[in-house]
């Protein structure tokens, strides 16, 4: 499976476009959505120094309807709504692609995640050019299965590991009591624990963003760099 972050550009017209732009300091967080033919409805939780400004500009917006404020704070707030513009989800839809939760919008730009197959990444990028929703590619990877990453040898291990308590803190169960339990020596438990450490260690060094204080000299040297960079409007997939 290929995972990707992407940012896309929301044009004028969806709420979250137009009310994130009128106040560019506040975070909208997108929790949960559910598209429908008509009307799509959602839960976003909004931060703002001027919550009540914003929470005015989502009341008088004209796609946004049935808005009821489920929690707030003086900076904070957790929204039901419904919206007659769900533009990111009917690109989701068409696409046949999930789009994970949360998203993030800030100052008319949403950031989503998404993982699927080739074909249903590529699919999403043209349906964001056909909604005229220009987007570039913060990073694009493959996303491989534990049975990729670990041998059977190590995964039983690990999971010894863990339902022994040998990565509780305070430790409930020693290296040797591990290896003493599995049947092996003191030693190979060693060996196997360190080197399934370090593949997992890497593996999730490798699924984090891009450092966006990374030396450019060092971007393409470091860990994560496989399969990640910049690009607009085009999803590149890698084989």
């Amino acid at each position: 499976m290929t995972q990707a972050r992407l940012v896309v550009e929301m044009p004028d017209g969806p709420w979250v476009a137009d009310i994130s732009r009128a106040h560019p300091d506040a975070t909208f967080q997108v929790l949960a959505a559910l598209p429908g033919d008509g009307p799509g409805f959602a839960l976003v939780w909004v931060s703002a120094s001027d919550l009540d400004d914003v929470l005015e500009d989502m009341r008088d917006h004209a796609v946004l309807t049935d808005m009821s404020v489920m929690q707030r704070t003086d900076t904070e707030a957790t929204v039901q709504f419904e919206t007659t513009a769900p533009m990111l989800l009917v690109a989701a839809k068409r696409s046949g692609i999930p789009i994970e939760m949360p998203i993030e919008i800030r100052d008319g730009e949403a950031t989503i995640d998404v993982t699927g197959a080739h074909d249903r990444l590529s699919e999403l990028g043209r349906q964001f050019q056909e909604l005229e929703m220009d987007f570039r590619v913060e990073y694009i990877q493959e996303r491989l299965q534990p049975s990729q990453v670990l041998t059977e040898t190590q995964q039983r291990l690990l999971l010894t590991a863990v339902e022994l308590g040998y990565y509780d803190t305070p430790r409930e169960c020693s290296l040797t009591d591990l290896a003493e339990h599995v049947g092996i020596a003191k030693s190979t438990c060693s060996e196997t624990l360190h080197r399934a450490e370090e593949e997992i260690i890497k593996r999730f060094i490798d699924d984090l963003p891009p450092r966006v204080d990374a030396d450019p000299e060092m971007a393409g040297d470091g860990p994560g760099s496989k399969g990640q960079g910049t690009a607009t409007g085009t999803v590149d997939t890698p084989e």
